[in-house]
């Protein structure tokens, strides 16, 4: 399914031998999404897997994601990790 005005997208990808997927190109495109850059990969049991590129994410946890929860304690905790994977702080 493509909409017309580029702001969606939806395709089946397969998983090759290694465990990888290819992004289509007119995601990429739509994302400006190029050879060498960095994306971040959440997945969650009980909600699935996200891919971001590593700017928005940037951005969403500069802009206080941390804060989003009420009590400031499981959003903080991810939001954190965010920053060490952004660093390239491999747990």
């Amino acid at each position: 399914m493509k909409r017309e005005e580029g702001r969606q997208y939806l395709s089946a990808v397969k998983i090759g031998p290694k465990g990888q997927i290819v992004i289509p190109k007119e995601v990429r495109e739509m994302f400006a999404i190029a050879p060498g850059d960095t994306m971040v990969l959440m997945a969650d049991t009980r909600r699935g897997i996200a891919l971001q590129t590593a700017d928005a994410m940037r951005r969403m946890v500069e802009g206080g994601f941390a804060a989003a929860a009420p009590d400031g304690t499981e959003h903080s905790a991810f939001a954190e990790r965010i920053r060490q994977v952004l660093k390239g702080e491999e747990a």
